[in-house]
């Protein structure tokens, strides 16, 4: 059976028509797949479970809760709130970042990608206090509205910054992904997060490791299929 990968869809109302390639996605090609994994940003972002209340996310939980598809969800950096409560309304599994599994024999690792950036080291420092489980549990403290502008600020901070920062800073640093393949004991990696769709070959060790990188989410979509004869890109577009 085929495994379909997708991550960074940044879902949410201003657009809509990555919501209706998202829903094509889970009518078509995921009910034919054996599963699908997202690997984090299926949200643009996401402020606690305790949102599920709001009709565009309640739109999102019951599309994934129609496919049978066996499903499972890696935090991203926008959505790394999603929790327990998200899992049970959508019918999908909770996986972590850095999730090592087998694919049809090969075992395989999954991450959303932001840990492999190290040379954006103002990004490293931010990730490392918005993980942290005192921020998370101060941040979830608060009403929801009161969160949801909170995160809103962050988002524009952040936006701000990346406009004054060059593309090779925020992409995949090659030692941490030569760590990333060494630390795991695998040859091939799948993440997101960088939005740089493609297909890397490096030499790790002496042994020939393949790393695919998912892009995002516009005009059109793309996934990752993943079966017993090896790897193949899906462009998911309207009908």
């Amino acid at each position: 059976m085929t495994t379909l990968f997708v991550s960074d869809l940044h879902l949410c109302a201003r657009r809509p028509e990555t919501v209706e390639l998202f829903l094509h996605l889970l009518a078509g090609p995921a009910r034919d797949a054996g599963a699908l994994y997202i690997l984090g940003d299926l949200f643009d972002y996401w402020a606690g479970d305790d949102d599920l209340g709001d009709p565009f996310n309640r739109r999102i939980a019951d599309a994934l809760t129609a496919l049978a598809t066996p499903k499972f969800f890696l935090p991203g950096n926008r959505d790394f709130l999603i929790g327990a409560q998200f899992g049970v309304a959508s019918r999908l599994t909770l996986i972590a970042d850095e999730t090592v599994l087998d694919l049809a024999g090969q075992p395989t690792l999954l991450l959303h990608g932001d840990t492999l950036c190290t040379d954006d080291l103002d990004y490293q420092a931010a990730r490392k206090v918005l993980r942290s489980a005192e921020w998370r549990r101060d941040l979830l403290a608060l009403p929801l509205a009161e969160r949801k502008r909170k995160i809103e600020g962050l988002r524009e901070q952040s936006e701000t910054a990346k406009g004054g920062k060059s593309h090779e800073i925020m992409d995949a640093n090659a030692d941490a992904v030569a760590e990333a393949f060494r630390e795991r004991d695998v040859t091939r990696m799948i993440h997101g997060h960088t939005h740089r769709q493609a297909r890397h070959e490096h030499l790790v060790d002496g042994r020939s490791c393949e790393r695919w990188v998912l892009g995002d989410w516009g005009a059109q979509g793309n996934a990752l299929a993943v079966d017993s004869s090896g790897c193949r890109w899906l462009t998911i577009e309207r009908g």
